[in-house]
């Protein structure tokens, strides 16, 4: 399995980027092919520190799921709206996921 992670710095207007984030960004990016499952954080700022408000995290199944997803017209949209209400504020991690369950 891999995921794309998305870290997303801290705005000026937090309520805007979460309200944003959840009724526009979200919806776009669950329509995504091949995605398996989105988690989604709000960063603890006692232990993120002041740079961070949110972790989105998409799981794919394999990396040519991801690799077709990344193309799709459906991440194109969600990437024009991130471009949109969060310029410059988005990291961009990808992971293959090797943990084990407890």
């Amino acid at each position: 399995m891999f995921k794309l992670m998305v870290l997303y710095r801290k705005p000026e207007d937090p309520e805007a980027f979460m309200k944003h984030f959840t009724e526009v960004h979200l919806p776009l990016a669950k329509a995504v092919p091949g995605l398996v499952k989105i988690e989604v954080g709000q960063i603890d700022l006692y232990f993120g520190g002041p740079h961070y408000i949110l972790i989105s995290e998409l799981y794919f199944p394999d990396r040519a799921t991801l690799d077709m997803a990344l193309r799709s017209p459906e991440n194109r949209a969600a990437g024009a709206d991130l471009a949109n209400f969060a310029p410059g504020m988005a990291e961009f991690l990808l992971a293959e996921v090797v943990g084990v369950d407890p």
